[in-house]
């Protein structure tokens, strides 16, 4: 049997650069754009994804992974190349982009379910379900137009994923709405990946790619450069963004800062060294303070620390999960944990650290504190490199 259920082959994707309108309608009718400028978005994909697989897709802004996506769910038609999808598929890609504004959030479920799929009899059996998840039961009957932007995403993730996809396309749709629907959207996501759906899962989050995904696809301008398991693409990935920023001082861009109403960092320090000026690799002791208070109601989060080098790039991280500890929260939702590098390994330089209060299966991020606190180390001694290896030094045996 043939457990095959996407499969891409020689798949191309170009658009036209040519600014005369009438000659870019000629192109479209006629079918032909040979001769004129062209954007290639994608440049010949192969790929096959099996049933039940989780896949990551990886890379830049404009790399192309969002026409990937595109194309798999058949909203955008391979330029070259062949397309076979077996199974329904749930595209979380815009989300409500089909609604109308003068329609009520009813009447917009109605119209959209046949196009995801569902006969009006199952949209019917499942409207209260999809009204219940997204929470707007006394809005759910007044315009669209009405609605608040988060409103309009919970009921569009709510309707997008009450049909029990055989394919699931997640292009970084997992922040919906509030902290509480997030984790609800999480949850719902995980329970399909239990379920056995095949998840195409698009995100600029390393660690959910990993945490998440067992293979993944890394995309850059349009080519597939890696295909392979999560945790070597998302190394590969990074080393290559490292290697582009070498020369840039600044850190990254997109570093962020958040909270939501399931938790907030309200503290993030490091513990001044000995000299009160700079660590000494292998000799002092790193201590990194994390406060985070949390709503009492929900399972008590976990928490993530990570040390990035002067260029961004994370050079080690912990979590209290992966080190088996429980984190002590009181009866207001407070925790305040201490984490401790004794002998800090780390040589000479500069360093940053952020801190990141995730949901109990350590996936979803409630807050971010990202390159919020900063050390730096020096060092005695000649040695190269980021960090300091145990080793040692044996002879060669005579033969």
């Amino acid at each position: 049997m043939d457990d095959v259920v996407i499969e891409l082959r020689n798949v191309d994707k170009s658009y036209s650069l040519e600014s005369h309108p009438w000659r870019r309608l000629w192109q479209q009718l006629s079918g032909r754009t040979a001769g004129g400028r062209q954007f290639h978005a994608l440049h010949r994909i192969d790929l096959r994804i099996r049933r039940g697989e989780v896949v990551g897709v990886i890379g830049r802004n404009g790399a192309g992974k969002s026409t990937l996506l595109q194309v798999v769910c058949g909203v955008l038609r391979p330029s070259r190349g062949e397309r076979r999808v077996q199974g329904r598929v749930a595209a979380l890609l815009e989300l409500g982009a089909g609604f109308n504004p003068e329609l009520t959030g009813r009447e917009n479920v109605r119209l959209n379910g046949p196009l995801l799929g569902l006969s009006a009899a199952e949209v019917n059996r499942r409207m209260d379900d999809i009204v219940e998840f997204a929470g707007i039961h006394e809005f759910i009957d007044q315009p669209v137009r009405s609605y608040s932007s988060g409103m309009f995403m919970r009921l569009a993730f709510s309707m997008a994923t009450s049909m029990d996809p055989d394919i699931l396309v997640v292009d970084e749709a997992l922040s919906v709405g509030d902290g509480a629907f997030a984790r609800k959207s999480f949850e719902r996501i995980m329970s399909l990946k239990e379920k056995g759906t095949t998840i195409l899962f698009c995100s600029h989050s390393m660690f959910q790619v990993e945490s998440l995904c067992t293979r993944a696809l890394w995309i850059e301008s349009g080519e597939l450069r890696f295909d392979g398991p999560a945790h070597q693409a998302t190394v590969e990935y990074s080393e290559w963004l490292a290697r582009l920023e070498q020369g840039k001082s600044d850190l990254p861009a997109q570093a962020q800062h958040f909270e939501s109403a399931s938790a907030a960092i309200t503290r993030l320090a490091v513990l001044p060294p000995p000299d009160g000026v700079a660590f000494r690799n292998r000799i002092d002791g790193l201590t990194v303070e994390v406060e985070f208070r949390s709503d009492p109601h929900i399972p008590c989060p976990t928490l993530g620390v990570v040390i990035h080098g002067a260029d961004g790039r994370a050079i080690t991280s912990a979590g209290n999960w992966l080190d088996g500890v429980v984190l002590e929260r009181d009866g207001a939702g407070l925790v305040r944990v201490a984490l401790e590098f004794p002998e800090l390994p780390l040589l000479k330089g500069h360093y940053t650290v952020s801190a990141y209060v995730l949901c109990e299966r350590s996936i979803h991020v409630y807050s971010a504190a990202e390159y919020a606190a900063s050390l730096d180390v020096v060092q005695d001694h000649v040695e190269q490199g980021v960090v300091t290896l145990p080793r040692r030094w044996l002879p060669m045996p005579r033969n």
